[in-house]
């Protein structure tokens, strides 16, 4: 009888890690039980940095180097699976390649496959020490079953453990160095070859190099199989050099499935390839194409060496992985606002990626070097370099005048061109100098410095000089608009009331909290002014909008409404006046309004409101309640529309609350809700001094830091004169 053939135990089904000196090999032996426990194909562990903010990639199961290679040094702040599950301490399920492009579409635009991933932070004794995460087949269920989930959190603890251990010790583990991540290498090729099928002719192992080709196969590739051996097909052979084969290999390792493409051997023989892949390798089986599989318009492995002066055995391109940091950098640049968003979202995103330890954004201005944000430098260091005038030879100003990167990999090398320079004394061991170039224009540099030397080869020098460009435009976006803001927001300062006039017989104060998404500067406002020896006037209002259009107009605004008041106007009269002002100024914005006018010697106040949100009441018996007057039309939109007045009493203790509408709208919550929470906290501690009452009431809403809108808030207390 006989026995179904197996082939022998290999290296390529178990986890290739960094074993010298960094104590990986306990991980590494736990993590080579992942394809029998959890039949899954490829995966891999992270481990956190020393100072806990990056993860560094430290073991690799079943996954090529080249494919881990862009994701090797992860931010906790990038929007990916690993960093999501670290910062939440959950674990991160991603069932099918549309879960992936909906819930992270950076990932997706860089690995275009179908497959599923799980990750699952290591956490142990309270402390987190990395993640671990696994890819299935496509062919898996889009859902995590509870068994898998089971399973993931057993091996995740038993790896957590290990990790606690260690450092409880004195030993922490840590990611070894780039080189650190060995290859998984096969004992037998040719057998694992034949056991996955039968008549096999090509293994490629997980690094994509062809491990084994049988004489027929170096026949047909019209290579010898000498040359071929440990050597990538889309390398050795120039008519599969177009990107597309690559992918189809890549799609397949990726996702486990079998895929097959046809490619053009020169001159004129048409080549099938079926690739069938598993955990530990490819196998490619290659054969004359049937003329029936040949579609028109199927790639031209030729055009590649059509253009004189380029050498095809020197063509370098950059890999889908690589295009990764060029996509998630554009994409995450189109939220930068200010110039310090583009630095921080450079420093989150970029220098964990490329191994780097600080980074710095370098702009020539008025004859000197000026440094326009940093992060990773120890504090003052980098600013001794700022003002460096612009006829010295460093290489922060050579960097700055001329659009050429330059590239340093050790001390050595910038010494050599810049001997007894401050720059080299930056306590860096390799920098990667990258010329901001958009519109032609030379704008500045960026620094991107490694603790330790940093080789740099040609795929990385290509991403990061393209990264140059994208970050040069999005500062010119964020130095217009830090500029454009700058004049907003001295508008705005210069139309609202630096300081409030003080009344005898009235407490007051005031705050405003511009909107933090977007331009923040708007059309709120607020005044008090004396229009009597016992007569005071307030208002509080909101023109539409969050531009300076809008501050313009609240400027127009308040200086009617003082005009007006000033002629010893009713409320009613001084709200139609300012509304058929605004109507005669062809405008399209409208405005909200409330002006009161406070009779100090009677202690009662007369009030119209023009479209704003009600007042609040704090009365001296600790009663706090929505005073509810008459609401004519918002102003600009009828110019006879009338505002009715109500009176008021105002007994000494009585606090009365103007605000906009920021303070209670938000977006999907309930309005009638949020005014009954703001009355609520008024009866609490309305009896407080204003200030505190201001935080009280800001802090409730929730609007401490992340606001949609602007707010304005004016509190008036009645006190004995």
């Amino acid at each position: 009888m006989t026995m179904p053939w197996k082939p022998p135990s290999r290296p390529g089904r178990e986890a290739a890690g960094a074993m010298a000196g960094h104590g990986i090999e306990p991980l590494a032996r736990i993590m080579r039980s992942v394809p029998d426990r959890l039949d899954a194909h490829m995966g891999g562990l992270y481990l956190l940095s020393e100072d806990g903010q990056v993860l560094e990639l430290a073991v690799t199961l079943g996954a090529a180097r080249q494919f881990t290679r862009p994701w090797r040094h992860i931010g906790l702040a990038a929007p990916i699976p690993v960093a999501e599950a670290a910062r939440t301490g959950q674990i991160v399920w991603v069932g099918s390649g549309d879960d992936m492009a909906r819930r992270y579409p950076r990932v997706a635009v860089s690995m275009p496959y179908a497959f599923c991933l799980g990750a699952v932070p290591l956490v142990a004794r309270g402390v987190t020490y990395g993640v671990l995460f696994i890819l299935w087949p496509a062919s898996h269920s889009p859902e995590l079953s509870g068994p898998e989930r089971d399973g993931l959190g057993a091996l995740a603890a038993r790896l957590a453990e290990v990790a606690a251990e260690a450092a409880a010790a004195g030993r922490p583990i840590r990611a070894g160095p780039r080189s650190a991540l060995a290859e998984a290498r096969v004992v037998d090729p040719l057998a694992s070859a034949i056991a996955r099928l039968p008549e096999g002719l090509c293994d490629i192992d997980l690094d994509g190099r062809l491990a084994a080709v049988t004489p027929a196969a170096a026949e047909l590739l019209g290579e010898p199989a000498e040359r071929l051996i440990g050597a990538r097909p889309w390398t050795v052979l120039p008519w599969l050099r177009d990107p597309v084969y690559e992918y189809h290999y890549r799609g397949a390792v990726i996702s486990g499935q079998s895929t097959s493409f046809v490619a053009l051997r020169p001159p004129n023989r048409w080549l099938l390839f079926q690739l069938f892949p598993d955990a530990s390798g490819l196998t490619a089986r290659v054969s004359v194409a049937d003329p029936g599989t040949v579609v028109e318009g199927a790639a031209d492995p030729t055009r590649h060496s059509r253009h004189p002066g380029i050498s095809t055995e020197r063509a370098v391109h950059t890999t889908p992985g690589a295009l990764y940091h060029v996509l998630h950098l554009a994409s995450a640049l189109t939220e930068a606002i200010g110039v310090q968003d583009v630095v921080r979202m450079v420093s989150e995103q970029i220098v964990p990626a490329f191994g780097g330890q600080a980074f710095a954004v370098l702009m020539a201005e008025g004859g000197r070097l000026r440094i326009v944000g940093h992060r990773g430098y120890p504090p003052g260091q980098i600013d001794r370099f700022d003002g460096t005038p612009l006829t010295e030879s460093t290489p922060g100003v050579q960097a700055s005048t001329n659009a050429v990167p330059a590239f340093f990999e050790n001390r050595a090398e910038l010494e050599l061109l810049y001997p007894n320079r401050p720059e080299t004394q930056d306590g860096m061991a390799a920098w990667a100098y990258l010329p901001l170039v958009t519109s032609r224009r030379l704008i500045g540099t960026c620094v991107l410095a490694f603790a330790e030397p940093h080789h740099f080869d040609l795929e990385e020098r290509a991403v990061l000089t393209s990264l140059g460009g994208l970050i040069a435009q999005a500062l010119d976006r964020a130095r217009l608009y830090d500029t454009k803001l700058g004049l907003a927001q001295g508008l705005q300062e210069n139309l609202l009331p630096h300081v409030l006039p003080v009344v005898p017989g009235l407490e007051v104060s005031a705050r405003y909290l511009p909107c933090t998404e977007g331009m923040d500067v708007g059309g709120d406002f607020y005044d008090l002014m004396r229009v009597g020896p016992d007569s005071v006037a307030v208002v509080i209002g909101d023109v539409q909008g969050h531009n300076v259009n809008a501050a313009a107009l609240m400027g127009q605004v308040r200086t009617a409404v003082r005009a007006f008041a000033a002629a010893d106007a009713d409320p009613s009269t001084v709200l139609a006046r300012t509304n058929r002002l605004l109507t005669d100024l062809d405008t399209t914005l409208l405005a909200s309004c409330t002006y009161l006018r406070v009779d100090l010697a009677a202690r009662e106040a007369s009030l119209a409101t023009a479209g704003h949100p009600v007042p609040l009441l704090y009365r001296p018996d600790g009663r706090a309640e929505v005073v509810e007057p008459p609401i004519g039309l918002v102003l600009n939109v009828d110019p006879a529309a009338e505002y009715p007045q109500l009176r008021l009493a105002l007994p000494v203790g009585t606090t009365l609350v103007l605000y906009t509408d920021g303070l209670i709208e938000t977006p999907g919550a309930d309005l009638d809700r949020a005014l009954s929470d703001l009355t609520a906290t008024l009866g609490r501690h309305g009896a407080q001094p204003l200030a505190r009452l201001a935080d009280a009431l800001i802090g409730q809403a929730g609007h401490t830091e992340h606001r949609t809108d602007d707010i304005a808030l004016l509190l008036i207390r009645s006190v004995a004169r």
